[in-house]
């Protein structure tokens, strides 16, 4: 067959060509360190490769949105740390104010001590993460949560916990509602509140008390009672008013009475349990003639106006009697206030260990990753540089040949 001089040259242009480029990418391989320069050097690997760091990317992303769930969380739980210390120094305060070698001014300076805690606890309730948006304002991070008004203590937010996606199917609360936290603190027992009429003249102070056995029905619960007293001599007596399980009138004077309800002028022992449908609780001293008391169930009242009450007490100036129940059911609120915040605490502890656990997971999840990847795209730099000098020996015989081929003529045998 005879092969044309312009055949042997474009087929040896074409040869080099060829050789050069694959030089070229052995190169950008080794210069790079990837295998996989284009697509079309291995489909499915960088389809797979695509995939990875795509979740790679993800991953990573969550482990932004875990720190900062963590950071709000941290924030939380420091500042509820301070409520809480804020909380023991007022029950503190409150147990001091029952000493009874205080003066009446001595307690006008716990109370102004205590005011002054009072606007220290709504700049904590108030409090922000640093950039503008409040801690426990709910969904309305930008809304300040907690006011005092001509009509006390109000929260101005709502009850939303604002969530973050911390894995692919986990998402955290970072905040918490204000509302649960310092507004939604069940008073009295946590299930009825007992209370000492303010215009009581006696000496009787009322306990919180607790359920009786056989427990109240739900309805009993949701009664309403009024224990008066009445002295007669040295004979002193006492009534409940109200309504039984039925919502029928409790009895009078010359009524029989119904199961569970006390009797009509029941007979009167400091400190003896008084027991009715189902609850039960203590009055000691000698109320005087008319002196009342209430049971009614129990209601939310804020951490604010517990300690606001606390010192209207003690600025009051009231009988001993009066004062000691008012610190009486302070320190209750007190009680129950720090037990609501502690049980958030402890919630927001959990929520940092797991937060804890998802990053060390998370971070065990972008090294399989990045191994992953390294494996799909990384280069052999051995097998590579092997290839470069192997492909610069053949291009290099290749333009060697070519020359000694060019150079082939008649004319230079003429």
């Amino acid at each position: 067959m005879r092969i044309s001089s312009s055949t042997i040259y474009e087929s040896n242009v074409a040869a080099l060509n060829q050789q050069q480029t694959q030089l070229l990418h052995t190169q950008q391989q080794v210069a790079t360190g990837r295998r996989i320069l284009t697509p079309a050097d291995d489909p499915a690997g960088a389809a797979r490769a695509l995939e990875v760091a795509q979740s790679d990317a993800t991953n990573t992303q969550y482990a932004a949105n875990r720190n900062e769930a963590k950071h709000l969380v941290s924030l939380s739980e420091g500042t509820l740390q301070s409520v809480t210390t804020l909380l023991q120094d007022v029950r503190t305060s409150a147990i001091q104010a029952g000493n009874g070698a205080l003066t009446a001014a001595d307690r006008q300076v716990l109370a102004t001590d205590l005011r002054g805690r009072l606007d220290e606890l709504l700049g904590l309730a108030n409090s922000t993460d640093g950039t503008g948006n409040y801690l426990f304002s709910g969904f309305q991070g930008k809304t300040q949560p907690f006011v005092l008004d001509t009509a006390g203590f109000q929260y101005m937010a709502d009850d939303g916990q604002r969530l973050i996606q911390v894995g692919s199917t986990r998402q955290m609360p970072a905040t918490d509602s204000g509302a649960d936290i310092f507004m939604r603190i069940r008073n009295g027992n946590g299930t009825f509140a007992t209370q000492a009429a303010a215009a009581n003249t006696g000496s009787g102070v009322i306990g919180q008390g607790d359920l009786a056995s056989p427990p109240p029905t739900a309805a009993q619960l949701g009664n309403h009672y009024t224990l008066t007293f009445s002295v007669t001599g040295s004979v002193t007596t006492y009534s409940v008013t109200g309504a039984d399980a039925l919502g029928a009138p409790l009895p009078t004077a010359g009524q029989p009475s119904p199961p569970l309800l006390l009797p009509v002028a029941a007979p009167y022992a400091s400190g003896q349990a008084i027991s009715f449908n189902g609850i039960r609780f203590d009055i000691s001293g000698s109320p005087a003639n008319g002196d009342t008391f209430t049971v009614a169930p129990s209601t939310n009242e804020s951490i604010f106006q517990t300690i606001s009450d606390l010192v209207s007490a003690l600025n009051g100036g009231g009988s001993a009697a009066q004062l000691t129940n008012s610190l009486g059911r302070a320190l209750n609120g007190l009680e129950r206030g720090l037990e609501n915040v502690l049980t958030v605490r402890a919630s927001l502890g959990s929520r940092l260990r797991e937060l804890d656990a998802l990053q060390i997971t998370g971070e065990d999840m972008g090294l399989q990753f990045k191994q992953t990847l390294s494996q799909l795209q990384d280069v052999d730099y051995n097998r590579a540089i092997s290839d470069l000098n192997q492909q610069q020996i053949i291009l290099q015989a290749s333009q060697k040949s070519f020359k000694l081929v060019s150079d082939m003529s008649l004319f230079n045998y003429l």
